[in-house]
C-alpha cells in the first residue's frame, strides 16, 4: 500500500541515516517502526482487557478466592 505522510524534516532525516545504517529501504523502515508501534499500543489493549475482566464489578470469582487473591498481592512490590 503506497501513502503520503507528512512529518518534521529532522525526523524524516534521521529516518533517512537509520535506513542506511541497517541497510534497509526507507520503505522497509517505516514498515518496521509502524509494526514495532502496533505492537507496544497492542498490549496495552490486552492489559485493558484483563483488567475488565479482573474488575470487581466483573470478575465473577467466588468471594473466598477474591479474598485470598487479595492478601496475596498485598505486599507484592509491584
Amino acid at each position: 500500500m503506497k501513502t503520503a505522510i507528512s512529518i518534521p524534516d529532522s525526523i524524516f532525516q534521521a529516518a533517512e541515516r537509520t535506513a542506511r545504517r541497517l541497510s534497509l529501504s526507507r520503505s522497509e523502515l517505516y514498515a518496521k517502526a509502524v509494526q514495532e508501534f502496533l505492537a507496544t499500543h497492542g498490549r496495552n489493549d490486552v492489559t485493558e482487557r484483563l483488567n475488565q475482566v479482573y474488575s470487581d464489578n466483573l470478575s465473577g470469582l467466588d468471594p473466598a478466592l477474591s479474598e485470598m487473591q487479595d492478601k496475596s498481592l498485598k505486599d507484592a512490590p509491584w
